[in-house]
């Protein structure tokens, strides 16, 4: 039945033409607990009731709000607003869902219908490098366990030859349907079959190799191509390589986590390699030609005389490649100075007459700070 032509919608439910969709959706309610027919029978009450709710149904629908509020009921398409026959079902008040959920407490309207396909599970996996395969990158092999299809059943779960039944409890359906009764009359709540779990059949002579499950667990190996630059703890994705989908969904995706090795000799700082090198006093003091370990193998540097403790070589595009990106960090090698704690005679000896040569050096004179040179000034010592 269309809604009455003579009666403005908005009247219809006692609010302005700009109320906000939170005022309009609290008005219906009041009305439609008012004068709900299960709460004041009577042919009138049936049909201020049916009038509320099928304004609100056009005034909550924004398209439908629009043309209504530019054409009047001109602009609105009946069909669309047909009102519940008996108030039972309600399904093509597909916009009123949320009212029902406060209702009823969450009850489904519709339920849900046969399950789809799901995605497989995602999985986790370790692989392990060396300090010089996360720096220039490195093709390696990893092993995993992964969900498969069963080979036996080719995935239905059945015995060869055998074939899954409709179930009994949905008849094929994939859902249950039960009736509840409110204050608004009769609702039917649609739920997953439980038996079937919304397959619409069942395994009756389950397959013996995957126990009826259509899925087995198996070892896979696959080759995880690994960019230079990259660092420990870091993921690689590899997509369509996790558990198989159920009822026809996509695998999941395989995360491989990296773990870098440490080096023996240097470490790691962001895409520069750090390299402590100690020198006795005698090679900081006169210089040397030492020759260290790097990424590209041994090298020699030049360590020149009077180095002092702390100082820093640096070679340039020596470091880890920069991951994604072209280039590489630098190797920084840091100076330690070694004071030995323990010197035979003839070291002493040498070190004694080293020292009187060089002789003491004399501490740096304090710098006078502003004040001390405001009291020289007055005192005359300036």
């Amino acid at each position: 039945m269309p809604p009455n032509t003579q009666q403005d919608l908005y009247e219809s439910l006692g609010v302005p033409r700009d109320v906000s969709d939170g005022d309009l959706k609290r008005a219906y309610r009041r009305l439609a607990m008012e004068y709900h027919p299960d709460k004041n029978p009577g042919a009138e009450s049936a049909e201020r009731f049916k009038q509320i709710t099928q304004a609100y149904e056009i005034l909550s629908d924004p398209d439908k709000r629009a043309a209504y509020d530019r054409f009047g009921m001109a602009g609105v398409d009946a069909s669309q607003g047909s009102g519940p026959a008996g108030f039972e079902g309600f399904s093509s008040f597909d916009g009123l869902g949320d009212i029902f959920d406060a209702f009823f407490s969450g009850s489904a309207r519709q339920g849900q219908r046969r399950r789809g396909p799901e995605q497989g599970a995602d999985l986790r996996a370790r692989l392990h490098l060396t300090f010089e395969e996360a720096a220039f990158g490195v093709e390696k092999e990893i092993e995993y366990q992964r969900q498969e299809p069963c080979d036996d059943c080719q995935g239905s779960g059945s015995a060869p030859g055998s074939e899954p039944s409709n179930c009994t409890e949905c008849n094929g359906l994939g859902e249950v349907r039960r009736a509840q009764k409110s204050i608004f009359g009769q609702f039917v709540n649609v739920s997953v079959c439980p038996r079937c779990q919304g397959q619409g059949q069942v395994v009756t002579s389950p397959c013996i190799k995957c126990r009826g499950a259509g899925r087995v667990q198996s070892n896979r190996r696959i080759g995880v191509t690994v960019p230079a630059g990259i660092t420990d703890e870091l993921q690689i994705r590899l997509t369509g390589e996790g558990d198989i989908g159920l009822r026809g969904g996509p695998p999941g995706g395989l995360y491989v986590v990296v773990e870098v090795d440490r080096h023996e000799s240097f470490y790691r700082q962001e895409d520069n390699v750090i390299l402590d090198l100690p020198l006795n006093i005698a090679q900081a003091a006169l210089g040397a030609e030492v020759i260290i370990p790097s990424l590209d193998g041994e090298v020699e540097i030049d360590v020149p005389s009077g180095i002092q403790q702390g100082d820093e070589i640096v070679l340039r595009g020596k470091g880890v490649h920069h991951l994604n990106r072209g280039g590489r960090g630098d190797m920084i090698v840091r100076i330690s100075v070694v004071i030995p704690d323990k010197l035979d005679e003839g070291q002493r000896s040498l070190l004694e007459e080293l020292s009187e040569t060089l002789g003491t050096p004399s501490l740096p004179e304090r710098r006078k700070s502003f004040f001390d040179r405001l009291r020289d000034a007055v005192s005359g010592d300036a």
